[in-house]
């Protein structure tokens, strides 16, 4: 291929003026056809990776890093657990919690959610929960004080704002003397979060921890220790270390186990996403082989010619193959550049095409974020790039082919 005889005439090939303007058409079709379809490519899977950035930033906006639990629920030992954690160095900080499911009640309205007691001197080194308050603050929440923090969805569902009351229920029961009685207790609304995930906005309350701790009768126990690392895609590992460390007395869960499924989905869906737009790059490629073949028909007596004076088969087919993978590089480039511009530019280019024509493409209201978010890795721009030109080279070498059976006698017949 890279013979100076067939790189020559390969490009010489691509450059000159056609006799048939239509091979000079089909061209330049495949090679903006090529370029087209890297630039949908490499748009759809940044923006693909922004929302699944957004996703996850908002889940773990509420959701630790790591959690170690105690294996029968109920952890007495949570100091001790909780400063050997911080020993590990990926470890950036704790906080100790309890959780349970409950009802929330408040006049005739009634629903189920996770009550989460927190302890607001440790939880903001665990997660951000200060960035999605409404109203309120997570300092409200003093032990004795009974107050609660609710999330949008499941303020709204209630019905209730910050100062109403809220009654909490247990799947507990305490025995009295007039029989058994479910434990309810009545919260404050002190505050209302959103993060923008219904799996938190709509069931999750938090709750002082020493507050539900007694409204579980766990006494000094806690639920388990939540952490926060200083990489979250090392949680799984740092989970394994820190179950070695703690000598398996306790169980370390991962963020990555509460939301195995719904990332394993994300990762398919962007998998199958570019799986089918790249069918528009092989869409595209195939008229690199109607190119091809028009040419080798075209220059017929032209490879009748160069074999005669010497050009053997192999130099011949290596002419054709250049031809092709020239156009192939010139799309993939160009799809390349114009690819990364529009992603990096993708939320100023969507403005400008909701002004113009009066439209918006993503309401704030139904997917609680204003803009497109936008997120270029590296990787997916060198896979759609390498597999664009490979695609592209692999096209040539059927017309190439052809160009190598042609026989020098039968081409010059005629001329």
């Amino acid at each position: 291929m890279y013979h100076p005889l067939s790189l020559f005439v390969g490009l010489r090939y691509t450059r000159s003026r056609r006799r048939n303007h239509f091979i000079s058409f089909i061209s330049l079709i495949s090679t903006l056809g090529i370029a087209l379809g890297v630039v949908v490519l490499i748009t759809v899977l940044s923006v693909m990776n922004g929302f699944h950035k957004e996703v996850r930033e908002r889940i773990l906006g509420m959701a630790s890093h790591g959690d170690v639990q105690a294996l029968d629920g109920r952890m007495t030992d949570w100091r001790r657990a909780m400063e050997q954690a911080r020993e590990h160095p990926r470890v950036l900080g704790a906080a100790p919690y309890v959780e349970g499911q409950a009802m929330l009640s408040h006049r005739r309205e009634v629903t189920g959610a996770i009550v989460r007691g927190v302890d607001p001197e440790f939880e903001s080194q665990v997660v951000d929960v200060a960035e999605h308050m409404i109203s309120g603050s997570l300092s409200d929440l003093q032990a004795g004080e009974f107050r609660i923090i609710l999330g949008r969805e499941l303020a709204n569902v209630l019905g209730v704002a910050v100062g109403d009351k809220v009654t909490v229920i247990v799947p507990q029961i305490t025995v009295t003397v007039a029989g058994s009685m479910p434990r309810l207790k009545r919260f404050t609304v002190s505050g209302i979060f959103e993060v923008g995930m219904g799996e938190y906005d709509r069931g999750v309350a938090m709750v002082n921890i020493r507050d539900a701790a007694l409204l579980q009768q766990l006494d000094d126990a806690v639920t388990g220790v939540r952490l926060r690392l200083d990489d979250v895609w090392m949680a799984r590992q740092v989970s394994f270390e820190l179950a070695e460390s703690l000598n398996g007395r306790y169980r370390v869960l991962n963020w990555t186990d509460y939301h195995r499924n719904f990332f394993a989905a994300l990762k398919m869906e962007k998998r199958m996403m570019g799986l089918l737009l790249f069918f528009i790059v092989v869409i595209a490629a195939f008229n690199i082989v109607s190119t091809l073949v028009m040419m080798v028909v075209d220059k017929q007596s032209d490879i009748a010619i160069l074999k005669t004076f010497g050009a053997s088969p192999g130099q011949v087919m290596r002419i054709f193959i250049v031809q092709g993978a020239t156009l192939g590089a010139i799309g993939t480039l160009v799809g390349v550049v114009a690819g990364l511009a529009l992603a990096l530019n993708i939320e100023s280019v969507v403005a400008a095409v909701e002004q113009l024509f009066g439209i918006q493409f993503i309401d704030p209201s139904i997917y609680y974020i204003a803009k497109l978010p936008s997120d270029v890795q590296v990787g997916d721009v060198f896979l759609v790039g390498i597999g664009s030109f490979l695609l592209s080279l692999l096209m040539t070498l059927a017309p190439a082919w052809r160009a190598y059976r042609t026989q020098p006698a039968e081409a010059l017949r005629y001329e």
